[in-house]
């Protein structure tokens, strides 16, 4: 499997990562580890989760997709053969939120117990915090670094403006540097990134790792009517974002390319991703190693010009 490296971290991902947000909400720990047996047979490393998934899920606390990871990681011995990407700032309990100094160490240290690793390949700021200073945040991480605790560090659900900032405090102060950008970006969403962030990491030299690659499962072809949102618990948010005149004038591109193909919807919606300038690894989640083995069939789907041509068309 060929790689792509991440930013200037030295580290080299796979070309789809595996969204670990689904594990220990929508499948337990016994489902999550045959998924995750079969990304890395796949021949794919970087997995990608968040201290607070899933505290939204009643009687959870977060940590129980870092938790099954870690199980998983002692069990299958397959440390070192992964990138292990975790986040941190969204609030896991009443108050315990944000980038502070003091919440970045204390929840690094929880984040690498539940793991049970002694380095978290890549440590993410889940979203900006503008009640910090980036130099409060970014030394921070620069602690971690030096401590061996943490490889790079990366940025999710930054603005241009921010990020730009958070680069310019990191070349001034001699901190690290936010080696990545976890943008919402895919074939319905694509003015937010394209317009400034897009342009800001590629002159940054940024690795970039969309989420929400597939649109919640849009791009999958499931949801075609509003009959069809009762059928996951992304449905609302499928509704209310991408059921709409644009969002079937996609699908239907999407549509026509994968019949062209014999791909799927998933298949073309990925590898669309995957071949967008300065894009690293889209992610992307699964819930059975059927379902991951089709996410995995993008990694081998060359799309041609006028297939590309067709799905920026409908997708400007």
């Amino acid at each position: 499997m060929e790689t792509r490296p991440l930013g200037k971290s030295g580290i080299e991902v796979g070309p789809l990562a595996l969204g670990g947000n689904v594990f220990g909400w929508t499948i337990d720990e016994a489902a999550s580890f045959k998924v995750l047996d079969a990304f890395v047979a796949a021949g794919l490393n970087l997995i990608d989760t968040a201290d607070v998934y899933s505290v939204w899920v009643p009687g959870h606390t977060g940590g129980e997709s870092e938790a099954i990871i870690g199980n998983w990681l002692q069990k299958s011995g397959a440390r070192g053969r992964v990138v292990i990407a975790t986040k941190v700032g969204i609030e896991i309990a009443p108050g315990e939120k944000g980038l502070s100094r003091a919440h970045i160490l204390r929840s690094a240290e929880r984040s690498l117990n539940r793991l049970r690793v002694d380095t978290i390949d890549l440590y993410q700021a889940h979203q900006d915090d503008p009640g910090t200073p980036l130099e409060e945040t970014l030394g921070a991480f620069g602690e971690l670094v030096a401590q061996g605790k943490v490889r790079a560090v990366g940025a999710s659900n930054y603005s241009a403006a921010r990020l730009a900032e958070a680069l310019a405090v990191s070349r001034e102060r001699n901190l690290p540097r936010f080696e990545s950008l976890q943008p919402n970006y895919n074939l319905v969403d694509r003015a937010g990134y394209e317009a400034e962030l897009g342009p800001l990491c590629a002159r940054e030299g940024l690795g970039v790792i969309p989420y929400y690659a597939l649109a919640a499962g849009f791009l999958t072809g499931k949801y075609r009517t509003a009959a069809d949102l009762s059928k996951s618990a992304r449905g609302a948010k499928v509704g209310k974002s991408y059921l709409n005149e644009r969002g079937l004038r996609v699908l239907a591109a999407v549509d026509a390319v994968a019949a062209d193909l014999k791909a799927s919807p998933a298949q073309v919606a990925l590898a669309w991703l995957m071949a967008r300038p300065g894009v690293s690894a889209p992610i992307a989640s699964a819930t059975t190693p059927a379902q991951l083995d089709e996410l995995v069939g993008a990694t081998r789907l060359a799309l041609g010009a006028d297939a590309v041509g067709k799905l920026d068309a409908a997708s400007a």
